[in-house]
């Protein structure tokens, strides 16, 4: 039973470092608190839907996943590009109003009812392993959120654009100044971290519910991933999403009466313990 709970937990986890990692990677260089990200994660899980009952899952994964990256980049140049240079409370009410935005459109085209999605036929059966039945598409997406780490990580270390990358999170004005054409990588970034979330919500769908409202609890605990990791960072990120998902998931089973409260505590233990989060840089 606890070994279930357990792989629950690295399931849940491994959707929230996809989620995060998004999160993380467009505040790390825009420096914009994206309050609208749940929201985006929702419509690539309601596009990835449409586009299965006509096709299959992995056309689906493909189609909404390349759909929410030019929605990134659209959001990028016509949103938070201008919205950079903001007072942190415009941004959050901007944000904010695009997430309500795009329930009601989602709610318009999708209706209120949840709908579901089902499980890819390649991976729709179970192992037995030690005993115990295992659904082979969750153990899936764990290897999925392990696989999208793995290649983040190397992405930004090895490559000479992860290399802009990091150098213009770091500061863009002489990132500029060295010929990278600045607002072009935050199109792609902000693209990239969009597209995470809604290959996220497209990997959630066969197994939780699809709602409008689905984006609000991810949010808030990707925020906290985010938070607890250390603003910008992709490793603290990964690291926090799968500690959050384990007291999420054995938090519901072993103390129900405490476990909304559990994510929280573990938040504020962090910060006091390190302020600027696990893996970042107190400034």
């Amino acid at each position: 039973m606890l070994t279930i709970n357990i792989i629950n937990g690295l399931v849940y986890g491994a959707l929230l470092a996809i989620v995060a990692s998004g999160l993380a990677l467009i505040y790390g260089l825009r420096r914009v608190v994206n309050f609208a990200h749940g929201s985006l994660y929702m419509l690539g899980a309601y596009i990835g839907y449409s586009v299965a009952l006509h096709t299959n899952f992995w056309v689906a994964l493909v189609i909404a996943t390349g759909a929410m990256f030019i929605i990134g980049a659209l959001l990028d140049r016509y949103g938070l590009r201008l919205l950079q240079d903001y007072d942190p409370l415009s941004i959050i009410l901007v944000t904010f109003g695009l997430l309500l935005i795009l329930e009601d459109v989602v709610q318009t085209i999708w209706g209120k009812s949840n709908l579901s999605l089902a499980e890819p036929a390649l991976l729709d059966h179970s192992i037995t392993l030690a005993g115990m039945t295992l659904p082979v598409y969750r153990i899936a997406v764990v290897f999925v959120g392990v696989l999208v780490a793995i290649g983040l990580s190397l992405w930004l270390q090895k490559t000479r654009m992860g290399l802009h990358v990091r150098a213009s999170s770091t500061d863009p004005t002489t990132t500029a100044m060295q010929g990278v054409n600045t607002d072009r990588l935050s199109a792609l970034v902000v693209g990239l971290g969009t597209a995470l979330a809604g290959f996220a919500g497209i990997v959630t769908a066969p197994f939780l519910s699809l709602s409008p409202t689905m984006g609000s609890s991810v949010l808030i605990d990707s925020f906290m991933v985010v938070v607890i990791g250390g603003l910008g960072s992709l490793p603290g990120a990964f690291l926090a999403a799968l500690v959050l998902g384990q007291v999420q998931t054995l938090g519901a089973v072993y103390l129900p009466e405490v476990s909304a409260s559990l994510p929280f505590i573990l938040m504020i233990a962090v910060l006091i313990w390190r302020p600027a989060g696990i893996a970042g840089n107190r400034t």
